[in-house]
């Protein structure tokens, strides 16, 4: 998986699903936190990482993208 969230510092202000332009991001609706519901789907653009308040988003790029 290419976005890795840390649920225990997220706050769920949900502006990873707002800024993601792959709509990759989706608040779930239950518990109020982000879900990565289609990663391979990622290109690896941080938009999501560098608008996060909590700093709770790690991207993790592959090999072969280095």
């Amino acid at each position: 998986m290419a976005i890795l969230i840390d649920e225990t510092k997220c706050n769920g202000c949900g502006l990873c699903d707002h800024n993601c332009p792959g709509d990759i991001i989706h608040m779930d609706a239950v518990s109020g936190k982000p879900l990565v519901v289609y990663p391979d789907e990622c290109w690896y653009c941080g938009a999501c990482r560098i608008d996060c308040p909590e700093n709770c988003i790690k991207i993790i790029f592959p090999l072969i993208s280095l």
